[in-house]
């Protein structure tokens, strides 16, 4: 029976099904989050407004609805699918190079910088778009200092190296961003900080995704390019090696582009966690470990899983919910229950 079903994921005509049924759902979830919120919207006025605005047609939708969804509900929406499918490669990829199946987008400090950075920029009251940019300026230059410090000791294992140093850089960033918030101002700053760090798509503008989605795709091009070398890659540096894959030359283009990407969403986000450690787990489970179907999968699984997350947070309670901590509540049972099912490959 597991070999059929090994077959059948290999079949072409199987590839195709799954890539029409992903979209599919991605686009029912979309058209679903631009219908449901606390203004009630129809999925016809959500079709008058998409296709006064994209086809030029007739608009019969009042001023208000059109607003709503093309002014609140769009951009968050494309946010959530952007934003998802890049920490999900991110962690694919991540857990591709290090041979680790505990390893998320934020193992080399990424997040930890990009914290420090927008947790500073709140501090000194800069305007969101410097905010922005410091954040992800802190997270290239998190995971620079860790890279420097892996070059720098060249008698120990590579990839441990790099974990090490992760863990102990992001501490020291996250010691900072300890003490900017003890020195924050409580009644302003502080409560815009901790918001910030527990991730949202609230205040997210088209303009926002336009900014940040060049080093997007900049990031991402690598990593959909070179993805069949993931499968040689994850075997450990001398199998790869012999196989002719140069791992001092592949593994730093491979985290330049996987730290682009989830700088790139940090910035614009915060600091949602669970997502690039969650969604690439499932994609192994649906596709198997071959990074050529693996990281196009945890792209359309994670763009799906956060675009449903933000629905439930802006719809569950009377105030919105940070993403943050829906997908830690999520995720972690989730996790403890790969974990538990020790007879199914997570890895």
């Amino acid at each position: 029976m597991l070999e059929a079903v090994d077959a059948a994921r290999g079949h072409w005509g199987f590839r195709v099904s799954a890539t029409l049924l992903s979209g599919f759902v991605l686009l029912a979830l979309a058209l679903l989050a631009l219908a449901t919120g606390k203004y009630p919207v129809s999925l016809a006025d959500v079709a008058d407004v998409l296709g006064h605005r994209l086809l030029g047609l007739p608009a019969r939708a009042s001023a208000t609805i059109d607003t709503v969804i093309m002014k609140v509900r769009l951009p968050r929406v494309v946010a959530a699918l952007v934003v998802g499918a890049a920490l999900s490669a991110a962690g694919a990829t991540y857990q591709g190079l290090f041979r680790n199946p505990l390893v998320s987008p934020d193992i080399l400090g990424v997040s930890a910088g990009a914290g420090l950075g927008a947790v500073l920029g709140i501090y000194l009251g800069l305007p969101v778009a410097p905010i922005q940019g410091l954040a992800f300026l802190g997270g290239l230059g998190a995971v620079a200092v860790v890279y420097g410090i892996g070059l720098a000791v060249r008698r120990q294992d590579p990839v441990l190296t790099l974990v090490l140093a992760g863990v102990a850089v992001g501490a020291v960033l996250g010691a900072g961003i300890s003490l900017l918030k003890v020195l924050a101002d409580p009644y302003d700053q502080l409560p815009a900080i901790t918001f910030w760090l527990l991730g949202s798509l609230s205040s997210v503008s088209l303009g926002d995704v336009g900014a940040i989605l060049p080093m997007m795709l900049l990031g991402l091009a690598p990593l959909v390019l070179l993805r069949w070398r993931m499968n040689l890659m994850s075997l450990g540096d001398e199998e790869a090696r012999a196989l002719g894959v140069e791992t001092r030359v592949l593994r730093p283009i491979l985290i330049a582009g996987a730290t682009l990407i989830t700088a790139a969403a940090v910035s614009m986000t915060g600091v949602i966690g669970w997502i690039g450690l969650i969604v690439p787990h499932v994609a192994r489970l649906l596709v198997g470990p071959d990074y050529r179907r693996l990281l196009p999968a945890s792209l359309a699984l994670g763009a799906g899983y956060l675009l449903a997350v933000d629905l439930i947070a802006r719809t569950a309670a009377t105030i919105e919910v940070p993403l943050g901590i829906l997908t830690a509540l999520v995720g972690a049972p989730f996790f403890l229950w790969l974990l538990a099912a020790g007879r199914r490959r997570i890895a």
